[in-house]
């Protein structure tokens, strides 16, 4: 093997960090992305009807935010999404979100797919990372800040005609893989756009798209930004982290140590690669620590029944 073709990951360097003398009281908001990222990573897509079946187990669990689909990809996500809308499966107290690249008919397809929904939240992301940058898009810092500003300000505009009360989240793709002052310049401008507020708060999702580091590292660069980012009163700050080193779990739960509010993520790790985080676990691990997990996790065998059902993964359970 040869391990010198590698260089290690650069960690941060903090003067102060607190997160490790926090606690967790309180479950975060959950956000769940079985429909969307886990879907996506199944050899075999759910159907309509698989899908439907999961978000109502996922609405069952308790989930009050579910990404649905990447409407602008597939017919079948768009039909998706709209069979929610038109077929009355959507509560007063559940949110869908919709995740779409940042190109003008995407975000335009995207918006067509939630008209006639109470609300929504729409998704916007690019990609950040220093190798992105340079090897995919051959853009500068610059142009790529460019891209996610045109999407905002799009977005921003079709909000007027639309008839759904619509939130707006921004993920810096590769966050992990973006150089950290670069990953607060373009949410700050992506904000600066959008203009939250304390009361109609965005959410800003900060992925670990690939788990490049060890989980107090995801940790420092979460608390760096949470203390950082200039309008922390009007933004719900979100983690959406992958297994790709095992530690997923850890890293989210570090993550909340260290200032943010939200989780995105699937039932027992489902997503590309090794996974996308774990809520099951995390659920759980809140559930031993005597917090409530703000799901309903008490009839495991039936998740696990329904979850394998819709997506055909076996689950080891002895």
């Amino acid at each position: 093997m040869n391990w010198k073709k590698y260089r290690k990951y650069p960690v941060m360097k903090m003067e102060k960090r607190n997160w490790p003398d926090n606690t967790i009281d309180k479950a975060p908001i959950w956000c769940s992305v079985d429909l969307r990222d886990g879907n996506q990573a199944l050899p075999i897509p759910m159907s309509v009807e698989k899908k439907l079946k999961m978000f109502n187990l996922l609405t069952r669990l308790g989930f009050k935010e579910i990404e649905v689909a990447f409407p602008s990809a597939s017919d079948t996500d768009f039909r998706f999404v709209r069979t929610l809308i038109e077929k009355g499966y959507l509560s007063d107290d559940v949110i869908i979100q919709v995740l779409t690249q940042s190109r003008e008919h995407l975000i335009k397809r995207t918006m067509e797919s939630v008209q006639g929904a109470k609300k929504a939240i729409i998704h916007l992301y690019n990609s950040t990372s220093e190798q992105q940058r340079r090897i995919v898009f051959k853009k500068d810092k610059r142009e790529i800040i460019e891209i996610a500003l045109e999407g905002t300000r799009l977005i921003k505009q079709l909000c007027r005609d639309c008839d759904a009360d619509i939130r707006f989240e921004y993920s810096p793709e590769s966050f992990t893989g973006t150089e950290m002052d670069f990953a607060l310049e373009i949410c700050e401008k992506v904000m600066n756009v959008w203009q939250p507020s304390p009361e109609k708060k965005a959410i800003i999702n900060l992925p670990a798209t690939v788990e490049m580091s060890t989980p107090n590292v995801y940790a420092d660069q979460i608390e760096w930004f949470h203390n950082h980012i200039s309008c922390r009163d009007s933004i719900i700050l979100s983690l959406h982290t992958h297994n790709d080193r095992g530690t997923s779990v850890a890293a989210t739960e570090l993550g909340l140590l260290a200032g943010a509010d939200r989780v995105e993520g699937t039932l027992f790790g489902n997503g590309e690669r090794t996974g996308n985080v774990d809520i099951i676990t995390l659920a759980m691990n809140l559930y031993s620590q005597g917090i409530d997990p703000g799901l309903n996790i008490t009839d495991m065998d039936r998740i696990i029944n329904v979850y394998e059902q819709c997506t055909g993964c076996l689950l080891y359970t002895s």
